[in-house]
């Protein structure tokens, strides 16, 4: 029997599953990611659920002949590694990916992509179409897109590639984002930086009345969305985020022509009405080329881990007819 590995590495959270031949999860784990106090302990965590994924599946480690992961960045490619990661503490400068989990599974077959490549193969591989232009973009703790474009995913010669969270939207640059940089559709509209942005509208007019706890450490994204429609200042900071948002695709749509774009990540999955809904309606308004069918992924939360997998299994393409 034939078995693949899959594993997603997020800024909260890494999950790793096992797959049979014809690509059905039948083992999984999932724990948080490790804060520190260095990447070797989100390396350790990435080959712990590795571990507890086999041991469900009911196969040693070395019966896998393949991996794929979906991380996030910035990668180096050559060494196999995450390098300096934007929403992780400081003191994780740098994560080894391929070389250990090599090694756990005795196979030199491991796929290192970043996480939104990994979705954008995901969303090709199960899709009915298995269209060769199709953009798959993530909206969740941060901002990114997996791309491919004439059949071809698109990583760059260092993996990099589709980080358009750090286009600047705004050249006025009213927010820092997390990588230090001003004006980024991240600084405004990832799940990390809503609530920051929501207190720096707040901080512009004093007089503005609301019940969203800005000024609470445990403010978040969850608290905007939960007061649309009775909050008149939370309406206006999701309108805010709805014009970056549109802006942000506008820019992606502009880059690379694609048929179809899939929207993920848990800011979107969990307010579709909200994110989703308000990008198509505005996006036409912003564009000067043909406009895509823009969807709300239909792989949920593993739409990367499925990447994953779909990775090992095509040897890095998500193209079908490689298997």
């Amino acid at each position: 029997m034939t078995y693949y590995v899959g594993v997603d590495l997020g800024a909260t959270n890494v999950r790793a599953v096992v797959a049979d031949a014809e690509g059905t999860i039948i083992g999984s784990s999932k724990r948080g990611t490790p804060r520190g106090p260095t990447g070797i302990a989100i390396t350790e965590a990435v080959l712990e659920v590795t571990r507890a994924a086999c041991d469900e599946a009911g196969i040693d480690p070395e019966a896998a002949v393949a991996a794929g992961i979906g991380s996030i960045g910035p990668l180096d490619l050559a060494e196999g590694a995450v390098e300096n990661p934007a929403n992780l503490p400081d003191t994780i400068d740098r994560i080894p990916l391929t070389g250990p989990l090599s090694v756990l599974l005795d196979t030199d077959r491991v796929f290192l992509h970043n996480d939104t490549a990994a979705g954008v193969i995901g969303e090709r591989f199960h899709s009915e179409r298995n269209p060769d232009d199709v953009v798959y973009i993530t909206i969740s703790t941060g901002i990114g897109a997996g791309v491919c474009i004439d059949g071809h995913v698109v990583s760059g010669w260092d993996g990099n590639a589709g980080e358009v969270g750090h286009m600047t939207v705004d050249p006025h640059g009213f927010m820092t984002c997390g990588c230090g940089h001003d004006g980024h559709w991240e600084g405004y509209c990832s799940g990390k930086n809503i609530p920051r942005y929501a207190y720096e509208l707040f901080q512009e007019d004093a007089s503005v009345e609301t019940d969203l706890p800005v000024d609470d450490p445990d403010f978040s994204a969850a608290d905007v969305f939960e007061h649309a429609g009775e909050d008149e200042f939370a309406d206006y900071v999701i309108d805010q985020l709805c014009h970056w948002n549109a802006m942000g695709v506008a820019n992606v749509i502009h880059a690379y022509a694609p048929i179809v774009i899939y929207i993920g990540g848990a800011v979107a999955l969990r307010n579709p009405d909200h994110v989703v809904d308000p990008i198509r309606e505005r996006v036409d308004d912003m564009v000067m080329v043909n406009v895509p069918d823009i969807q709300l992924t239909a792989l949920g939360d593993e739409v990367v881990v499925k990447g994953a997998v779909a990775s090992a299994m095509t040897g890095g393409t998500g193209d079908r007819a490689r298997l």
